[in-house]
């Protein structure tokens, strides 16, 4: 049986699909990463709803809908695996009457390329998508921001919150200490250690749900956005990615680097560069109405 806190997140994203559906309109799925919540695409969301969009901010199984709700029980995040959260957005895409534009950061990023090669998407953009099987490339910035995570195998099942001093060199070690210390704040919250431990040893499992069908035929336009500070998935994880995808022989993929940013890209004070940036993307291969 699913938990009440699942049956009640659920609900809330058929609510939001159905009110996309409502609309006539195209739908953009946004899908957020490890340590945030749905609430961090807020802004993204009336960007996109302005250029005449239906925004949909489902979150990851069980997530709560406050920041607060999430410190006061961070255990409900345990316990999520890559395939679980994928087959998650999956399904509540395949409920949209549109294929969706879907955009996501980092684990997101990934989820949004898995949807992409299952041919569910019009358009897709990773943003410092974390890494699937094939992508070699391992920094030891990247080692260090996950080390949170894979310092302890224990964390495999468990809900591991992130230290303001991880928080700030994973994601916001290209802002101020006072910028960074609001995000934390505002924004940060316990993320399922499993897609880390997942996405580590992806190269090394031939079975590992942390992979994607590059060469789909119907995967549709892709842009990966990368930070150029981030410690978290780096230009070297980012180009590995646009490498593999760009050997998709039926549509257009295309990678570009945001100057001077970390991972918190999406939700520090450059948000609205980089959500343009995507915008722009998605407005050359898809029309809010047609």
């Amino acid at each position: 049986m699913p938990s009440p806190e699942s049956t009640a997140s659920y609900a809330r994203d058929l609510a939001q699909v159905e009110a996309a559906n409502a609309t006539g309109r195209n739908p953009v799925v946004f899908i957020h990463g490890l340590w945030l919540l749905p609430t961090s695409w807020d802004r993204w969301a009336t960007v996109f709803e302005q250029a005449g969009y239906a925004p949909v901010l489902p979150g990851w199984p069980d997530d709560p809908n406050t920041v607060e709700e999430a410190h006061e029980h961070p255990e409900v995040f345990a316990g999520k695996s890559v395939g679980q959260v994928a087959d998650h957005f999956c399904d509540l895409i395949g409920r949209l009457n549109r294929k969706p534009v879907v955009i996501g950061h980092s684990f997101g990023g990934l989820i949004t390329q898995i949807t992409a090669g299952r041919g569910l998407s019009q358009a897709s953009v990773a943003i410092d998508p974390a890494p699937f099987r094939g992508v070699l490339p391992l920094p030891l910035s990247s080692l260090r921001a996950a080390s949170a995570v894979l310092g302890n195998p224990a964390n495999y099942h468990r809900a591991v919150p992130l230290t303001f001093d991880q928080f700030r060199y994973a994601f916001a070690n290209a802002v101020s200490e006072e910028e960074a210390r609001d995000l934390y704040g505002t924004f940060a919250v316990a993320a399922p250690g499993e897609p880390l431990f997942q996405a580590a040893a992806a190269n090394l499992n031939p079975w590992t749900e942390a992979k994607v069908d590059t060469h789909a035929a119907d995967r549709g336009p892709l842009l990966i956005i990368s930070g150029e500070k981030d410690n978290t998935v780096p230009w070297a994880i980012a180009n590995a990615a646009y490498k593999k995808q760009a050997q998709n022989e039926h549509a257009v993929t295309e990678i570009t680097e945001i100057p001077d940013r970390g991972h918190s890209l999406t939700i520090d004070s450059g948000w609205r560069e980089v959500a343009d940036t995507a915008l722009t993307f998605v407005r050359r291969f898809t029309d809010p109405t047609t």
